[in-house]
């Protein structure tokens, strides 16, 4: 596959099933050089003799809750380099209803992550069970106003959450890290002897700890409450197999069974938050059955959250559990580039996760200064980068997400597809609007036939593309 050009295309087919009256037409197009430019229409025909795609709207599979990104601390110290009135602009084109991107999600993290400004927790007093000391008072300066701003344009913006480590008295090495890191690269200080492995329990499983995490969460739960930001599900642990050189702290997932069956889940239940198992960034699918099928643990758990190496785990488990609710937590992020390859990697990690079940899909940097490094030494992809003149673009990766995002409403279902093409996704919306998002990875231009019922729609996509036509 040729990675000089790529245009992401979409259709949006209304009223198919009950209706053959002719329907209007809009064709939106993107290129690395000129995204989201508006085409000549595509005018529906009859039967073709050539079908590459049939739909048929009433095969449905998983209901889509959203599209969303996450609230990183650089992602808001990045936006803070701008003019008020050019971060409102990026901020409504992300969380408007139907301007931009049309997100109705977010992750965020509890305490610090690899993209926080430093290190830090909500009570780093040691010993502290009663959590007397917790306070919110350092997301102040930045988590809370990002999504306070997020949710200027979308009030009902919904918002779940998860840490990257305990408070650092919580756990057996006393650091917010599980991995060393020295200079020059960048000096963590955590001693070698104190490292922590995959397959352990690095948090110390007793229960005035196990008892006091639970509180923390609690706390926090009521802390973002009092603002005005209603958390409606927690994740217990980011990436509990990855001892990291920032906050990371490693579980088994008979501790985190523990943890949810006893603590976490009762806390989270009278808080009407839920908890979800994850994130899984392995593909080990018996680490997902440990926990749901506990019989303590297992009734807390109202999904799983996929990302990294985990989206291998995803097809099994929802061949396995066809009714398990399904996240992807975390696209993959790149390497700083924001260049045309990530794009095409984006879009196709994108089908993998829809086809395998997710009714969620979560962008990771919102924003980044240009380079997208973090306070841990690593260089990321986001959807905005700021530049050092105080300039922005959107990248690449920003109009993948959004020409899904955009169209896909929460309620929206997937459907089945049939045919030769498998460069292709579709869904149903609540308004019975059809949705189908089709790719061309080839160097030259192609035409497909799309077949809905009776009628066939034959968009032409550009080489190295994918295109959006609307019928209304």
């Amino acid at each position: 596959m040729k990675l000089n050009v790529i245009v992401f295309a979409f259709v949006a087919l209304t009223g198919f099933a009950c209706s053959s009256t002719q329907k209007s037409t809009e064709f939106i197009s993107s290129t690395e050089a000129s995204p989201w430019e508006v085409q000549a229409a595509v005018i529906p025909g009859g039967s073709s003799a050539t079908v590459d795609v049939m739909i048929d709207p009433s095969k449905v599979e998983q209901t889509i809750e959203g599209f969303g990104t996450c609230f990183n601390e650089l992602g808001w110290t990045s936006l803070q380099r701008l003019e008020p009135q050019v971060r409102d602009g990026i901020l409504k084109e992300l969380f408007s209803p139907g301007v931009g991107a049309n997100f109705t999600m977010g992750r965020m993290p509890v305490g610090a992550n690899d993209f926080s400004v430093d290190w830090y927790s909500y009570n780093e007093t040691d010993k502290d069970f009663e959590m007397t000391n917790f306070s919110i008072d350092h997301d102040k300066a930045t988590l809370v106003p990002f999504i306070k701003e997020a949710q200027k344009y979308l009030p009902s913006l919904r918002i779940w959450a998860s840490p990257w480590s305990p408070p650092s008295w919580m756990k057996h090495n006393k650091h917010y890290a599980s991995r060393s890191s020295f200079a020059p690269r960048v000096d963590n200080g955590l001693p070698k002897d104190r490292q922590g492995h995959e397959g352990t329990d690095m948090f110390i499983r007793e229960e005035p700890y196990l008892k006091a995490y639970a509180l923390y969460f609690s706390k926090f739960i009521d802390a973002y409450r009092s603002e005005g930001i209603d958390i409606f599900a927690v994740m217990p642990q980011n990436e509990f197999n990855s001892a990291q050189i920032f906050p990371s702290c490693c579980w088994t997932a008979t501790g985190l069974a523990d943890f949810v069956g006893n603590y976490l889940g009762p806390a989270m239940d009278a808080k009407g938050v839920d908890v979800m198992f994850g994130t899984m960034e392995r593909p080990n699918e018996a680490l997902v059955d440990t926990i749901l099928n506990d019989p303590v643990s297992g009734k807390y758990i109202k999904g799983v959250g996929f990302q990294w190496a985990g989206k291998n785990a995803l097809p099994g488990l929802h061949k396995r559990y066809p009714n398990l609710r399904l996240y992807q937590t975390e696209q993959e992020c790149g390497d700083g580039q924001n260049d045309l390859r990530g794009a095409v990697y984006s879009w196709n990690l994108m089908k993998h996760y829809l086809n395998n079940g997710v009714s969620a899909y979560m962008y990771w940097n919102t924003s980044l200064m240009q380079g997208g490094i973090s306070t841990w030494g690593w260089r990321q992809n986001s959807l905005v980068v700021v530049n050092e003149d105080n300039s922005f673009n959107y990248t690449l990766e920003y109009y993948v997400m959004k020409h899904v995002s955009h169209f896909v409403e929460p309620g929206a279902k997937k459907l089945t597809l049939e045919g030769s093409y498998d460069d292709v996704l579709a869904f149903l919306n609540p308004d019975n609007s059809l949705v189908v998002v089709a790719g061309n990875q080839d160097a030259v231009e192609k035409v497909i036939n799309i077949k809905v019922n009776s009628t066939s729609y034959s968009p032409t996509l550009k080489a190295n593309s994918l295109n959006t036509l609307i019928i209304r």
